[in-house]
């Protein structure tokens, strides 16, 4: 009866270890998920920035499936090359090793108590009186979690100690070190945390229930482990996606075996030349050496590696998106970042075939160069007007059936931000479309002899390529806009729309105008404006925080 009740408890530490994990990787991933994302694309420019970057990130996160699950979002949409995205999970397998440090320096050689019941009261009294402040909400969540991940080690820990007390262990040290790596890789499979091995193995060695080899085999074991959960979630996916999953894959099984079949001279060197006595610290640096090793063995090959994944992986894409089609509504908060990333280059390509109409092409609205890549993959320039049309009714769709399966997975600021980079969407669209409907008329002005209708067209061209390039700069400055600059912005349009319109009729009877020279420009001027007013509306979800663009939303814009 005592070793069941032993064996439920060693169970219920690993639940709280499991929930603790949950409980830190939830609130880390509020309170600092988005400047960690956006941390890593400001470091990947090289490979080493893309190493220390997921190695950072995945020390403040202590997650490296959460890291490894966003990069498999981002790699996918373009956001990381295929060579930084592996660099970061190179990386990440480096910020791992802080948890185990953690774990092996203050789980055991301090008194737990001392860091895990003050952290339990903290958090429980955050959540209790502030459970409407969402920050310290969420930083009660972390404390709550830090305090039960040291909970659920000392409950495997004192498990473990009566095991060993009633449980003669020495009979399995016989057993080969590949078994316990094969333990340690199904420990790991089952729950999805390699924390949570190397708790088990540490509490293990720690009482003497596990040799030092065999528990270097748990530890081993787990490398390869983690990996799974990327593999299935990269199932189905797009061709990215596999490419980033194998590649993670097989360097972690690589590193596993050339670590195994070293094993010997590896603990010879832990044991015996660094002379490391404490077997907790020793099976730490071990995994450290190992870890740190492998890295910089793979660095100078990432590049023929990422060669040799593109060369066996290939296929087509499967949406008309390039950035939400490599979401995974598992992780809101990264689909919601690829969102916004899709709605803005949909604004892009709405404008670009806006001015297209005009037959204007700009240097200046061409000068992002992660557009023009995907735009060159799609093949967008060397289209039609009518496919290029066609296409941009297709990604909208895909946007707002995308929007309408993500919101349920939000609430608070995020919700509100996805509102508005969906009705950014919807208005760019709209702007489109009544661009789209004025194209004879364009041709008709364009081409006419007569000088009042020939230099009202040629007015509103320039003054509508004005107000483009200024929305552009707008976006590529990628700040928030004071809310009254966009209100002035839209007041000029508005004045030029009333401007042509009483030049139009005040000259049209000297210019001897028919009814259809009338009514094409009339209907030229309505819907022109009415897609400047359509593209202003859009760039302002973009630009202004969500209480300013409520506020603009007042500012009358459908007069005609």
């Amino acid at each position: 009866m005592e070793v069941f009740l032993q064996i439920v408890k060693l169970l219920a530490g690993v639940g709280l270890f499991l929930f603790a994990m949950q409980q830190m990787e939830t609130s880390l991933k509020f309170l600092v998920g988005r400047k960690a994302k956006l941390f890593l694309q400001k470091v990947t420019k090289t490979t080493l920035g893309a190493i220390a970057g997921g190695a950072g990130v995945t020390a403040v996160l202590q997650s490296s499936s959460m890291v490894s699950l966003m990069v498999l979002a981002f790699v996918g949409a373009g956001v990381f090359s295929l060579k930084n995205a592996l660099a970061i999970i190179l990386g990440a397998n480096i910020g791992t090793l802080v948890s185990g440090w953690m774990l092996a320096t203050l789980g055991f050689n301090t008194n737990i108590e001392l860091l895990a019941h003050p952290a339990v009261f903290m958090g429980g009294f955050m959540l209790i009186l502030f459970n409407h402040r969402e920050q310290i909400k969420q930083t009660g969540h972390f404390l709550l979690g830090f305090g039960l991940l040291f909970i659920g080690l000392s409950f495997m820990k004192t498990a473990m100690e009566s095991q060993v007390q009633q449980f003669d262990f020495s009979k399995y040290e016989a057993m080969p070190l590949y078994v316990f790596l094969g333990i340690g890789f199904i420990i790991t499979l089952l729950v999805q945390s390699s924390s949570v091995t190397t708790a088990l193995t540490l509490s293990a060695l720690h009482v003497g229930a596990v040799s030092f080899p065999a528990a270097v085999a748990l530890v081993l074991g787990s490398e390869t482990g983690t990996t799974i959960k990327i593999v299935l979630s990269s199932i189905g996916g797009s061709v990215v996606k596999k490419q980033i999953a194998i590649g993670n894959l097989v360097f972690n099984l690589i590193l596993t075996l050339i670590a195994f079949v070293l094993i010997s001279p590896l603990l010879n060197l832990i044991l015996h030349i660094l002379n490391i006595q404490d077997p907790l610290i020793a099976l730490i640096t071990f995994s450290t050496v190992v870890n740190l090793s492998g890295v910089l063995f793979f660095i100078p090959l990432l590049h023929p590696y990422v060669k040799f994944l593109k060369l066996v992986f290939k296929g087509a894409e499967k949406s008309a998106a390039s950035y939400i089609q490599h979401a995974d509504l598992k992780d809101p908060q990264t689909a919601l970042e690829l969102f916004k990333l899709e709605t803005a280059y949909f604004l892009h390509n709405c404008m670009v075939y806006s001015l297209g109409v005009f037959e204007v092409k700009c240097d200046w609205l061409n000068n992002v160069a992660e557009y023009n890549r995907l735009n060159e993959i799609k093949k967008f320039e060397e289209k039609t007007d009518s496919e290029k049309y066609d296409l941009l009714k297709l990604i909208q769709g895909e946007l707002q059936a995308f929007y309408l399966a993500l919101k349920d997975k939000l609430n608070g600021k995020d919700l509100q931000k996805l509102d508005q980079m969906v009705s950014s969407a919807r208005s760019s669209m709209h702007a489109t479309k009544s661009m789209k409907d004025i194209k004879n008329d364009i041709m008709n002005l364009s081409q006419s002899s007569k000088n009042l209708k020939y230099a009202l067209f040629i007015k509103s061209k320039e003054e509508t390529v004005e107000l483009y390039r200024y929305l552009s700069l707008m976006l590529e400055n990628n700040q928030e806009v004071d809310y009254q600059e966009l209100k002035r912005v839209f007041n000029k349009v508005e004045s030029n729309f009333m401007k042509a319109l009483t030049e139009f009729y005040a000259e049209a009877k000297q210019a001897q105008l028919n009814e259809l020279d009338l009514t094409t420009f009339i209907n030229f001027n309505r819907e022109l404006f009415t897609a400047n007013k359509a593209m202003i509306m859009a760039v302002k979800e973009q630009v202004l925080n969500t209480e300013q663009a409520i506020t603009f939303n007042e500012v009358p814009v459908y007069k005609t």
